[in-house]
């Protein structure tokens, strides 16, 4: 349960507890609220514990150019980092840190990994039960690992053929579409979730995890099936904020490791990421000729994504 969000102490005039509630009070996602922090407490360190009152831009600069030219971090660490200090300054402290001047980090030249189709088949092959589903869905989908495992029961409209993505990067919603050869083993999936749900409520649990205080508007949507995560936890686990018992979603290592070794046993000299098949898919579903593009629009949440989403998935 790694994801959710763990209690702040009542009345805590800490600075970095604050912050923390001042981030949740804005709705930022859990992944965000930990990066921010991550960074905060990285330029805390670099400038000796100082408060950040003490500092500004001129140490925001130094920080900065020290993630590019000592640590040798990449664009988007260094920019995560400038976004983290930003807020935390802008937001938080309401002190403008104007223009700031640093030392950029080089520009990748890296492409993405993609998988052929061929490749594709091979690393199914090698796959079993509810990984293999959770890899052609995100094949098939373009859906990220996070996003993937965030899927409520709710979230499946085989009405309209549609997979709602809730608080994806960026903590912004879209759709995408459900692929019809997954329809039958989705309904298969859910069913499993229902069978399970139910022994829970009779053993006495049943809860969920409900983002952004849904529990309180909410009470009852804790144990509604509607609530439960599509690829549900094989244990039980103790909720970090309220102690409460519950089945939370699949770790993320479990499916990054299915896949690793999935790669491994077809013999494909290719990283083994999970993102990959996003990249897969953004390939193959608009075509070799428009790689780039594609990349370029998988790498946003923009209507684009939503559009092209309605050609189809790769065959």
């Amino acid at each position: 349960m790694d994801d959710i969000r763990p209690p702040v102490a009542q009345g805590s005039t800490r600075f970095l507890d604050e912050l923390r509630l001042h981030i949740r009070q804005n709705g930022l996602a859990y992944r965000t609220e930990q990066t921010y922090l991550f960074w905060i407490k990285n330029f805390i360190r670099f400038h000796s514990r100082q408060h950040p009152k003490h500092l500004g831009s001129h140490e925001i600069e130094a920080f900065l150019s020290h993630l590019a030219e000592q640590r040798n971090c990449s664009v988007s660490t260094q920019r995560i980092a400038l976004n983290a200090l930003v807020y935390m300054y802008k937001r938080f402290m309401g002190v403008d840190v104007g223009d700031l001047r640093f030392s950029p980090a080089p520009a990748p030249k890296r492409l993405p990994v993609v998988y052929s189709r061929e490749e594709i088949a091979a690393i199914l092959s090698h796959l079993r039960g509810v990984h293999r589903l959770q890899v052609e869905l995100m094949y098939g989908t373009g859906l990220r690992k996070a996003e993937l495992l965030s899927l409520r029961v709710k979230d499946i409209d085989f009405g309209s053929n549609n997979i709602f993505v809730r608080g994806g990067k960026g903590d912004k919603d879209r759709t995408t579409m459900l692929p019809q050869r997954l329809k039958s083993r989705l309904i298969q999936q859910i069913d499993h979730v229902k069978r399970l749900h139910a022994q829970d409520l009779l053993d006495g649990y049943g809860e969920v995890y409900l983002p952004n205080a849904l529990s309180k508007k909410y009470p009852s949507a804790a144990t509604d099936i509607a609530w439960q995560f599509l690829f549900p936890s094989t244990t039980i686990g103790k909720d970090p904020r309220s102690g409460t018992l519950r089945r939370h979603h699949l770790h993320p290592s479990a499916l990054s490791k299915q896949i690793r070794k999935a790669v491994q046993a077809a013999g494909i000299n290719k990283p083994a990421k999970s993102h990959s098949l996003r990249h897969s898919f953004a390939t193959h579903l608009l075509g070799p000729v428009h790689t780039n593009l594609a990349v370029a629009v998988m790498s946003k949440k923009s209507p684009i994504e939503e559009r092209i989403a309605r050609f189809g998935g790769p065959k």
